[in-house]
């Protein structure tokens, strides 16, 4: 199943995440990525927030959506074009419902691993590890498919992590190494018997002198050699059965140019 999900309002207010999302769509230009519709309901300077997430009833009422149509058509793999972090909770809990003892592979410079009340920002894409543990929010454990381990998490790239979340990462020990070296996460992921990968790719993971067209940019991240590379050697090695392209902000295809092997590795 390929989806396009272009939902921006996890990150607050930065609709330009739904703009970049199309440009990548446009750039695929596959009629196989089947859109599931956004919510009207008033989000970004006009969004209201409860239970310490912004924009929470526009969120809930598209994820909704695409949960339901995820139910319907009970796909083996799934490839979404996004749109921010926080879609992640339908699609990850429901190839971890399908796939016992998922690899989660998080390319990303931020954890994402905050409880709402945690957060300093109230966004939701900073949370949607944290709630697909099952220990995020209450009001959105019924969206789940089912709860992951926190030895099921492995970050590549991460690199502005909140306080809270060093203690969580601290505390499930979640594999989080400072230098990428793809050849130990291999070696981790085959010690645990995992065999089938969720690839989650934020494109901030990447270096912003490389690839800057991403809604944060955070210094000292992977090259896109780099992230070329591990994505390769994961899929020599595993069975990937998820996959997300999410955060990047150019409106130009063009300007898509560096970064589109990896955007063919994990959409084509």
């Amino acid at each position: 199943m390929k989806i396009y999900f272009p939902q921006w309002q996890g990150s607050g207010t930065g609709e330009v995440i739904e703009n970049g999302a199309k440009a990548i769509l446009d750039y695929l230009n596959d009629p196989e990525f089947i859109q599931i519709p956004l919510s009207k309901i008033l989000a970004g300077k006009n969004g209201e927030k409860k239970y310490n997430i912004n924009n929470f009833d526009a969120l809930k009422e598209q994820l909704t959506r695409l949960k339901e149509y995820t139910n319907q058509t009970r796909p083996k793999t799934i490839k979404t074009i996004g749109g921010d972090c926080g879609l992640e909770i339908v699609p990850v809990s429901y190839l971890n419902h399908k796939y016992p003892n998922l690899g989660v592979i998080w390319f990303d410079a931020h954890a994402d691993i905050n409880k709402p009340c945690d957060s300093p920002s109230c966004n939701f894409h900073g949370m949607p590890l944290r709630i697909l543990l099952g220990e995020g929010s209450e009001h959105l454990n019924p969206l789940l498919f089912s709860t992951i381990k926190s030895s099921q998490v492995h970050y590549i790239g991460v690199r502005d992590i909140d306080e809270a979340e060093l203690e969580r990462i601290e505390e499930g020990a979640i594999y989080a190494t400072k230098n990428n070296n793809i050849a130990d996460l291999v070696q981790t992921l085959k010690l645990k018997n995992i065999t089938h990968l969720y690839l989650h790719f934020d494109f901030d993971c990447l270096e912003p002198k490389e690839y800057n067209k991403t809604y944060y940019e955070v210094s000292d991240g992977l090259t896109i050699s780099e992230a070329e590379s591990d994505i390769k050697i994961l899929q020599e090695n595993f069975n990937i059965v998820g996959s997300s392209v999410l955060e990047s902000t150019t409106t130009k295809v063009s300007e898509l140019q560096p970064i589109s092997n990896i955007i063919n590795l994990l959409m084509k």
